[in-house]
């Protein structure tokens, strides 16, 4: 018998559901465009634009020099004037060279000009480490961004929720940051036929669980799938909270699970220290100190440089074993 999996015909890679996303856009909407290195005839550094220069031409397929200041720059002027540009920044770490744009006009606009003026721009961008990429290509700088006040934050954990938030994104009158990780491109999901969006405001229960609240978002979330899917087989039920928006953080979610659950673990691969963790463990500080049973307790990345050699990186970056370990300690058991 076949594989059910294989015969699905619509269970794709997740590079190819950011794909499906932007050329239904495209389609739709003849003020979308593309803006971004190697996008065009090469198909982006990891394929993701593939296909999309062939059919929609230079008209909507901007393809730039090395230079993200400007061509982000010129991204927020043509949203000004009523295009919706999504730009690709190759790697997350390259994205400090347009920290101006983003964080002194992109952000603030819609506010200096009392609503006169929308800035509907999407900034698509591969972060995490992926087996010995290096320091300045391996990088998850989610903290960097969630607290700029006029950007909204999202991070998709699968094929279904990129394609749905990144049409989302685009269709928004607001700056986003849209971040995919280079781990999940070559992961399948089930994606949905059809056009579907999905809210850049909610996070969602994956898991439903009492013992305890694994949140996470990104790349980590299909760790903790793996390790909650472990522990229910000895029959602890550990929840999985996929937070999917960064900024917003969807509070309402977060403190419902904890509190339903007293404990709670934030797995994020950014670094320990002013990531988006803290920020979540001062929310359920604030809102469930009267439920916790335990200390919150976060796992991420080592405060240091990502490693060039793959072993090193491994031993820098949070993984199944890191959040076995603090799920044992929590429960004791």
């Amino acid at each position: 018998m076949p594989d059910p999996e294989l015969s699905d015909p619509r269970l794709i890679y997740t590079s190819k559901a950011i794909n499906e996303a932007l050329d239904e856009e495209l389609a739709r909407d003849p003020t979308v465009l593309l803006i971004g290195e190697d996008i065009g005839v090469y198909g982006g550094a990891f394929g993701v634009t593939r296909g999309l220069y062939e059919k929609y031409g230079r008209a909507r397929i901007w393809e730039t020099p090395i230079s993200e200041n400007s061509f982000v720059g010129m991204a927020v002027g043509a949203a000004m004037l009523g295009l919706r540009p999504v730009v690709e920044i190759m790697f997350m770490d390259f994205i400090a060279l347009a920290l101006d744009p983003i964080l002194n006009s992109a952000g603030k606009l819609h506010y200096m000009y009392n609503g006169q003026v929308q800035v509907p721009l999407v900034i698509r961008t591969p972060g995490g480490a992926k087996g010995g990429y290096g320091p300045s290509h391996s990088q998850m700088l989610t903290n960097l961004f969630v607290g700029i006040p006029g950007i909204k934050v999202v991070a998709p954990s699968n094929a279904a929720q990129a394609k749905g938030l990144l049409k989302s994104a685009i269709r928004d009158p607001n700056p986003v940051i849209f971040i995919e990780n280079k781990r999940l491109y070559p992961q399948r999901g089930h994606v949905p036929v059809g056009d579907y969006t999905v809210p850049l405001n909610r996070a969602e229960v994956t898991v439903s669980g009492s013992a305890l609240s694994l949140i996470a978002y990104s790349a980590m979330v299909p760790v903790c799938l793996a390790v909650s899917k472990a522990f229910a087989a000895r029959g602890v039920a550990l929840e999985v909270v996929d937070l999917v928006s960064l900024q917003p953080l969807d509070r309402d979610t977060i403190v419902n699970s904890v509190r339903k659950t007293g404990r709670a673990i934030i797995v994020e691969e950014g670094c320990l220290t002013g990531g988006v963790g803290a920020e979540v463990a001062a929310i359920i500080a604030a809102e469930c100190m009267d439920t916790l049973e335990a200390p919150v307790r976060r796992v991420a990345a080592a405060d240091v440089p990502i490693p060039s050699s793959p072993e090193l990186e491994k031993a820098v970056l949070p993984g199944a074993d890191d959040v076995v370990k603090a799920v044992r300690e929590i429960l004791s058991w």
